[in-house]
């Protein structure tokens, strides 16, 4: 009886130090943001699991890159999506005092203007309508739409320089 030649596997820390760097490589081509940490996640998971086949540890290795980087991506797709705003910024008193003032300068301003200037801008500005939307609300035409927000726009800077002067 002929002994078929033997097919040595390699040990854990000769597979390690073979396959790291492209497992890597492999987490970062596939959006890995820490691929480091990934490749060693693989490799200890690789030592709880007992494989079969000797020759399949590569491929588990292979597998198991591309579900954790597959998994981290998805964690960070839900974190940003679930990612509070940040707090507004802290304003001084000073500060408070001279924006409501500025506020109620443009809102004397604004209440100025003729009726159908202030509709256009109002509803542009405020509440972000389209023109069409705008030209619905109002009952005309996207053309005077935009001359009553232009208009309107003119006066307001016209008054609100008047009022700095």
């Amino acid at each position: 009886m002929i002994d078929s030649p033997t097919v040595e596997q390699p040990t854990f820390a000769a597979l390690f130090a073979a396959q790291y760097q492209s497992l890597v490589r492999l987490a970062g081509l596939l959006g890995a943001d820490d691929p480091e940490d990934i490749a060693q996640e693989a490799f200890a998971r690789l030592t709880t699991r007992s494989l079969r086949d000797d020759g399949a540890a590569l491929g588990y290795l292979r597998a198991t890159v591309c579900n954790l980087t597959r998994n981290r991506l998805r964690h960070l797709r839900i974190v940003r999506l679930r990612r509070p705003d940040p707090p507004e910024p802290v304003r001084s008193s000073e500060q408070a005092v001279l924006v409501a003032e500025e506020h109620r300068e443009l809102l004397a301003a604004l209440d100025r203007l003729p009726r159908r200037q202030r509709e256009a801008l109002v509803l542009r500005y405020w509440l972000d309508l389209s023109e069409r939307e705008i030209a619905q609300a109002m009952g005309v035409s996207s053309g005077s739409v935009k001359t009553h927000a232009s208009r309107g726009l003119a006066a307001l800077g016209k008054a609100l320089k008047e009022e700095d002067a």
